[in-house]
């Protein structure tokens, strides 16, 4: 009888190590990537939290929606107009130049000089209104057939038009910026009574929690409110400013194509009319 008869598996592969090996071509060692599988499977597993975090963040706006109320939707979209009428702001503000006057200032200058055909020229190509504007006082008046009253009259208009354009739409966010307050305001008092109601019915069983709970969901409306009235009555300011300024730039300009620039002595374009009075721009709310 064979010895190696009543011995387990593993002791019989132990002791035949070198014959039960795989043989091995061309001297290579197997690594992973020959094993069977070894490609399937990822070196690191990332569980997937995008999904996730997007349905919590959804939730939590849906539980704020709906701890402050009617009032919380009407102030977020509030927010969102106040945000779309700065933006536009931005941009007309950028596509016009507003507040960039040194290609104006420059050719005032020149005209004062008496060099009205480079003056012009540089006002050509500008988009700023105040340049805009500049380049129709030197065409007007260098028109001998228009009377200088007349003449500021006209300006004065288009002045007071381009600078009403400039103010489209700064109405609304003064508008919201003083309304925001009130309506946070009036969601938290909506919200305390609703809370002392609640208070009420508890009777004798009186819950802190219930109190509590009431009067922080109150407050998150003013909290809203405020939110969005902050940044919008700035940016109004801001804007306003802005506009100001521009109104302001615009008369300056206007105002040296009919007078005499004191600081330069010599020749000069002297206006047709001294006893007319000084043009004036007013922006709109002044």
């Amino acid at each position: 009888m064979d010895e190696s008869d009543g011995l387990p598996d593993e002791v019989l592969d132990e002791a035949g190590g070198n014959e039960m090996t795989a043989p091995q071509t061309g001297g290579e060692t197997p690594t992973e990537a020959n094993l069977p599988g070894a490609g399937d499977a990822p070196l690191l597993e990332v569980p997937g939290m995008g999904s996730e975090s997007e349905a919590d963040l959804l939730l939590q706006a849906a539980n704020f929606v709906d701890a402050g109320g009617p009032v919380v939707v009407i102030l977020l979209a509030m927010s969102v107009i106040a945000l779309t009428i700065i933006l536009v702001k931005l941009w007309q503000f950028t596509r016009l130049s507003v507040g960039s006057s040194a290609a104006a200032r420059a050719a005032a200058s020149l005209y004062r000089e008496g060099r009205t055909e480079e003056a012009l020229a540089r006002l050509a190509r500008q988009r700023n209104p105040g340049a805009q504007l500049l380049a129709l006082a030197i065409g007007g008046h260098q028109r001998a057939e228009l009377p200088e009253a007349s003449l500021r009259e006209e300006l004065a208009r288009l002045g007071s038009d381009q600078i009403e354009s400039l103010r489209g739409g700064l109405r609304a966010l003064e508008v919201i910026g003083g309304l925001a307050p009130l309506l946070g305001l009036f969601g938290t008092v909506l919200g305390m009574i609703t809370a002392f109601q609640a208070l009420e019915q508890a009777g004798s069983q009186v819950d802190p929690s219930i109190l509590s709970g009431g009067i922080w969901e109150a407050l998150l409306t003013t909290a809203v409110g405020l939110a969005v009235a902050i940044p919008v009555v700035a940016a109004h300011n801001w804007l306003e400013r802005r506009i100001e300024r521009q109104a302001q730039e615009m008369e300056s300009l206007v105002t040296q194509v009919f007078t005499l620039d004191l600081s330069r002595p010599g020749h000069q374009v002297l206006p047709r009319d001294p006893q007319t009075t000084r043009l004036r721009l007013h922006a709109a709310g002044e």
